[in-house]
């Protein structure tokens, strides 16, 4: 294990002496590409300028603290840098405009990431350069009324495609908010958004991207991390951004299935390295501290936590936009895969999202997949598109001879103290995201090689 220290730069005038220690590698993130805020911090707030938003300092604040994040965890290779394969030590210095309201909230963000990341996050901050002390603007029609009602993220995936539809449907005017990534994922944003666009013709909705990638080599000597277990954090940041430029109370709608959200581990190999905690109700409710802590006065939501990604799709409040859209919509964790290949990139048919899918449109599903027919040969578990699928059927026997278990086994992936009074309702959509999985693993076979 070889513990990292990167520190945040505004250009090469930034040069104040930034202490560490004899067995830390010390590398630099610089936040600038001329006089404006690079890794696409910059473009989003001139888009939210353009609709007519007015981010604080302390929302910049988030969105650098974010690229930092961002930058650590995705070019900092686990198979080098931990000690056990996963857990890598950061630490980072981040500038920004209050430095005694953040480093009050120093505690709250490391127990956010340490949880969403499973690694061990030292966070500090130090005071702006006197140069980039504003770097905020005003909303720039103050007198005009800001169209939008809330935020919603919008990842592209078939879940934020419901969340949007059901808030137009319930006469929202939502700022859809996303990360364009790869470019599997950024199409499927742009052609969701489209259909939406043509099927809500008179509704003021937007959207606002953010493009934040880092070159390999950003730190010397280390590989690039295929995990991006933290880029959860930068999509929050940018949304709870432009809730903060709409200068009033604001709710952030982060739409995700309940199975999915508590993203219970299958089996024991899924604790560490595979279970994402993206939208996971201890992670929320750190953000929902923070966003108190900073005195920004917002709230992230998930309104699908009690539910099935079927029930979701069953009780979309406009079925013939789903059905139009949901062809364009991406579930798989890493349609890139196929590139490998030498296939297009799309659902693999085998990844946990993929199964959660194909078992919530059963019988009305438009998609594509890289394995059609899961039925149509015995899975090779020693292979990706058997681990996943035998997985699933070890949890649905295990839990049908067992239901009680339900209500233990939901705590595995992390605490649900924060909320106690969804015990029970957490158990029972687990047991029925389970169940909705094995409608369509009847039939599956599974055997290693």
């Amino acid at each position: 294990m070889r513990r990292h220290l990167l520190i945040g730069r505004f250009g090469s005038a930034d040069d104040v002496g930034i202490p560490a220690a004899s067995d830390e590698i010390v590398s630099e993130l610089d936040l600038l590409v001329g006089d404006r805020l690079g890794h696409g911090i910059g473009y989003a707030l001139s888009d939210m300028e353009k609709l007519n938003l007015g981010p604080t300092e302390v929302a910049v604040d988030l969105m650098v603290l974010a690229a930092h994040i961002h930058a650590a965890d995705t070019r900092l290779a686990r198979s080098t840098e931990s000690q056990d394969g996963w857990s890598r030590e950061i630490r980072l210095v981040v500038p920004v405009s209050d430095l005694r309201l953040w480093t009050r909230s120093a505690s709250i963000v490391k127990r956010a990431l340490d949880f969403l990341t499973g690694d061990r996050w030292q966070i500090g901050f130090r005071a702006r350069p006197e140069a980039q002390a504003m770097l905020a603007k005003p909303r720039p029609k103050p007198l005009l009324p800001l169209v939008f009602d809330a935020i919603n993220l919008f990842s592209g995936g078939l879940d934020s495609l419901i969340g949007a539809i059901d808030t137009l449907e319930a006469g929202g005017t939502p700022l859809l908010v996303s990360h364009a990534g790869e470019g599997a994922v950024s199409k499927s944003q742009e052609e969701c958004y489209e259909v939406l666009k043509t099927a809500y013709p008179d509704a003021a909705f937007d959207r606002l991207r953010i493009w934040m990638t880092f070159g390999d080599g950003l730190i010397d000597g280390v590989e690039s991390e295929s995990t991006t277990r933290g880029r959860s954090f930068l999509f929050f940041s940018l949304g709870a951004a432009a809730g903060v430029g709409l200068g009033k109370e604001f709710v952030l709608r982060v739409p995700e299935n309940g199975l999915i959200a508590l993203n219970v581990p299958l089996d024991r190999l899924r604790l560490g390295a595979l279970s994402t905690r993206t939208t996971h109700p201890f992670y929320m409710a750190r953000w929902n501290e923070l966003l108190g802590a900073l005195g920004i006065d917002g709230e992230l939501v998930n309104p699908y936590w009690d539910k099935t990604k079927g029930e979701m799709v069953d009780e979309c409040t406009n079925r013939d936009v789903l059905d139009e859209a949901v062809g364009h919509s991406l579930s798989c964790s890493s349609p890139a895969k196929a590139r490998w290949k030498g296939e297009p990139q799309g659902h693999c048919g085998y990844c946990l999202p993929c199964l959660i899918r194909r078992a919530s449109l059963a019988g009305n599903d438009p998609t594509e997949y890289g394995v059609p027919d899961l039925a149509a040969h015995t899975l090779d578990t020693r292979q990706a598109e058997g681990q996943q699928v035998r997985s699933f059927q070890l949890a649905i026997r295990r839990l049908a001879l067992r239901p009680g278990l339900a209500r233990m086994l939901i705590h595995k992936p992390g605490p649900l103290s924060d909320h106690p009074d969804r015990i029970d309702a957490f158990a029972d959509v687990y047991r029925r995201g389970l169940e909705e999985v094995g409608e369509i693993l009847g039939g599956v076979k599974t055997a290693p090689s």
